[in-house]
């Protein structure tokens, strides 16, 4: 009888540029640290030689929607290396998931509106409160997300900012390696 294999989840730090959120500028995608950063980030993805049909993606900041692949071909035309890497990931057979609650996502669009605009101070004590209860809720839907769609015997690659710490909500079944 073999055992069968647990579920893996590679979390591959990123940082956010601004094609990635959804401006046009592309100034920060065109320094050539950020091109040699997702090379390599690139590099070490192929370089586990994944069966590519039973690998998921996870992204993020994309919503869980009927509209996730649009979201990301649209978004790696507008030049970014996180969606472009996407897009080679799926094009080799990887399935992309969304990854985020869409409501969670519009409040935290109006809550970093609200900042720009300087109609809130991020120095402002139930500010910072407000900006981790919204960073917390988004990693626990994160990791219910993976949690409920990642198979035994599947492989999840999840891009995730910096800030965020889905880690202690994910099943503990899931293996989890670090990469970065």
């Amino acid at each position: 009888m073999t055992t069968p294999i647990p579920r893996l989840l590679i979390c591959i730090p990123i940082i956010h540029t601004q094609s990635d959120m959804g401006s046009l500028k592309q100034a920060e995608e065109d320094q050539p640290a950020v091109t040699q950063l997702w090379q390599e980030i690139e590099e070490k993805i192929l370089g586990f030689e994944l069966p590519f049909n039973k690998v998921r993606l996870y992204q993020d900041g994309l919503p869980v929607s009927d509209l996730a692949t649009q979201i990301v071909k649209e978004t790696a035309a507008q030049g970014s290396h996180n969606h472009k890497l996407l897009m080679l990931l799926i094009e080799k057979g990887a399935t992309l998931m969304g990854t985020e609650d869409p409501s969670l996502l519009l409040e935290e669009y109006h809550f970093d509106k609200q900042l720009v605009k300087q109609e809130i101070s991020k120095e402002d004590a139930s500010t910072i409160k407000l900006a981790q209860s919204l960073l917390e809720r988004r990693d626990r839907f994160i990791a219910e997300r993976v949690n409920a769609t990642l198979s035994f015997g599947e492989i999840g690659i999840l891009f995730l900012g910096a800030l965020h710490q889905p880690n202690k909500w994910l099943e503990k079944d899931i293996r989890i390696i670090q990469c970065g």
